[in-house]
C-alpha cells in the first residue's frame, strides 16, 4: 500500500511527490512550519491528504510546544491554525480538520497540558485512519459504476498520494480492479505540474492496473473516437448543490463527456464538501505560481516576462456530474436533496 504520509517519534513523514516519478524520497517533518510549506509547495497535496497533513502538523506543532499559561497556548494554537489555512484555500477537508482539531482542543482546554497534547494526537490519528476506512468505502460504493471492460479517463491525481493511503477516483478503479473486473485508465497528463503524468501514472504502474497516458487536449479525441466509457475525478470541495471544485482541466472533460454521451463521476468523502456554499459561485479558487506555466521540469517553454494565468481548479456545474460517490453512498442528482440529505440529523463530525 502506498503511504504518503506517517507519524513518527522523529516528526511526520511525507513522500516527497515533488520528486515523482524519478526519486521516491521522503522528508520528515520537525516543525508545524515545515508541514506548512509542504502543503503550500505541493511535497503533499490532494485534499483528503492535506487535511491529515493539517490535523498531524497541529498535533505536532502543540507537542512540542512548552508554554503552560492558558492563554498562551490558546493564542499559540490559534497562530498555528491561520498558518495552515492560508496554505492552500481551495480544499476544504484543510479547513474541516483545522475545525475537528479545535474543537478537541476546546474541549481539553483547562486541563492537564500534557493530556491535551495526547488528546491533539489522538485526534490526528484518528482522522488519518478514518481517512483510509472511508476511502475504502468510497471504493465500495463506486465499483459498481465501472462495468468489466471498462476504460476510465481520469483527471489529475485522486489515488493513494492524494489520501491517507487509498484513494478517491482512484480508490474506486482499485476496488473494481481488486472485483475481478478488467478495466484500463487513461491518465490526463494535467498541466501546468503534471499530476497525472507524474503521480497517477506513476500508482498506475505500482498497482499493476493496465494505463496509457494521454496530452490534456487529446481527451476530446478520444472520447469522440469510443474509446472511454467514462470519466471519474476527484474534488476538492463541493458545493450544496454538487457544482465541484477539482484540478483546472476538469470543467471542459464534463462538458466533453456530456457531449459524448458519457457519465462523469466525481468521488469525494463528506469531510470535501462545503454545505455552507449555495452553489460553486462561492468557492475560493487558488492561484499560483506564473512559472508552474512557463517552466516545464525545469527547463523554460515560453518566452520570460510572459504574461501568465495559472488557476489551479476550476468548478465543474452539477448539471455535468452523472453522480457522486462518497462513503455514505452514491449521490444522485437532484444534489440539493441527496447531499442535504447527508448533512441533516446528529451533528456530522
Amino acid at each position: 500500500m502506498i503511504r504518503p504520509i506517517a507519524w513518527t517519534d522523529e516528526g511526520i513523514v511525507l513522500l516527497d511527490q515533488k520528486a515523482l516519478p524519478q526519486e521516491e524520497r521522503y522528508v520528515t517533518c520537525r516543525t508545524y512550519g515545515e508541514v506548512v510549506d509542504a502543503i503550500r509547495d505541493l511535497t503533499i497535496r490532494g485534499a483528503p491528504a492535506i487535511g491529515v497533513a493539517a490535523a498531524m502538523g497541529i498535533a505536532l506543532a502543540m507537542k512540542d510546544r512548552t508554554e503552560e499559561d492558558p492563554e498562551g497556548e490558546r493564542s499559540f494554537f490559534g497562530e498555528v491554525c491561520r498558518a495552515f489555512a492560508a496554505s492552500r484555500p481551495t480544499a476544504v477537508n484543510l479547513s474541516w480538520a483545522i475545525r475537528r482539531m479545535t474543537r478537541r482542543f476546546e474541549e481539553e482546554t483547562g486541563g492537564n497540558p500534557a493530556g491535551a497534547v495526547k488528546a491533539l494526537v489522538r485526534e490526528a490519528l484518528s482522522v488519518f485512519e478514518e481517512d483510509i476506512r472511508i476511502n475504502r468505502e468510497i471504493g465500495r460504493h463506486g465499483k459498481a459504476l465501472i462495468p468489466n471492460g471498462a476504460r476510465i479517463l481520469t483527471h489529475c491525481n485522486a489515488g493513494a498520494l492524494a489520501t491517507a493511503g487509498y484513494g478517491t477516483a482512484l480508490g474506486v478503479v482499485r476496488a473494481a480492479r481488486d472485483e475481478g473486473k478488467e478495466l484500463h485508465v487513461y491518465i490526463d497528463e494535467t498541466r501546468p505540474v503534471l499530476q497525472g503524468a507524474r503521480l497517477t501514472a506513476w500508482e498506475m504502474k505500482k498497482e499493476n492496473i493496465p494505463a496509457t497516458l494521454i496530452t490534456d487536449g487529446m481527451a476530446g479525441s478520444l472520447m469522440a473516437r469510443g474509446k472511454v466509457d467514462l470519466v471519474i475525478v476527484g474534488a476538492d470541495r463541493i458545493a450544496a448543490n454538487g457544482d465541484a471544485a477539482n484540478k483546472i482541466g476538469t470543467y471542459p472533460l464534463a462538458v466533453l463527456a456530456r457531449e459524448n454521451g458519457l457519465p462523469f463521476y466525481v468521488a469525494a468523502p463528506l469531510s470535501t464538501f462545503d454545505p455552507s456554499l449555495p452553489d460553486g459561485s462561492g468557492i475560493p479558487i487558488e492561484e499560483r505560481d506564473p512559472g508552474e506555466v512557463r517552466i516545464l521540469c525545469g527547463r523554460p517553454v515560453a518566452p520570460e516576462g510572459m504574461d501568465v494565468w495559472n488557476p489551479a481548479f476550476d468548478v465543474t456545474p452539477n448539471r455535468f456530474i452523472t453522480a457522486i460517490v462518497t462513503e455514505a453512498g452514491v449521490l444522485r442528482p437532484p444534489f440539493e436533496a441527496s447531499i442535504g440529505a447527508c448533512f441533516t440529523g446528529p451533528a456530522r463530525r
